[in-house]
């Protein structure tokens, strides 16, 4: 079994600071890419930012210059540091591990559970 748990949510002020960060853990033999996405209420999830095991990044436009993905393999552990944060940046964040399990030697992609970012003044 596999867990992905995201912790680092809150309420920040508009032009504040937020870093999010999931644990990968259990029966993983290897994770590949890792990612984060955002659903806002009323919208479709979107792609926030994506880091490959070799640590090639992309983000989606709106969130260029402002946040910033990385992660420790060594620690199976992604983050998002968010930076100039803006209302619109409000919306659930979950977190996207795409990895091998040691069990099965299958790959699936898992997802957390989600953790609520809030810019409001």
């Amino acid at each position: 079994q596999v867990q992905l748990v995201e912790s680092g949510g809150g309420l920040v002020q508009p032009g504040g600071s937020l870093r999010l960060s999931c644990a990968a853990s259990g029966s993983i033999l290897s994770i590949y890419h890792m990612a984060w996405y955002r659903q806002a209420p009323g919208k479709q999830r979107e792609l926030v930012a994506s880091i490959t095991s070799g640590g090639s990044t992309d983000y989606t436009d709106s969130v260029k210059g402002r946040f910033t993905i990385s992660r420790d393999n060594a620690k199976n552990t992604v983050y998002l540091q968010m930076n100039s944060l803006k209302p619109e940046d409000t919306a659930v964040y979950y977190c996207n591990a795409d990895l091998r399990l040691v069990t099965t030697l299958k790959r699936y992609a898992y997802w957390g559970q989600g953790t609520q970012v809030t810019v409001s003044s």
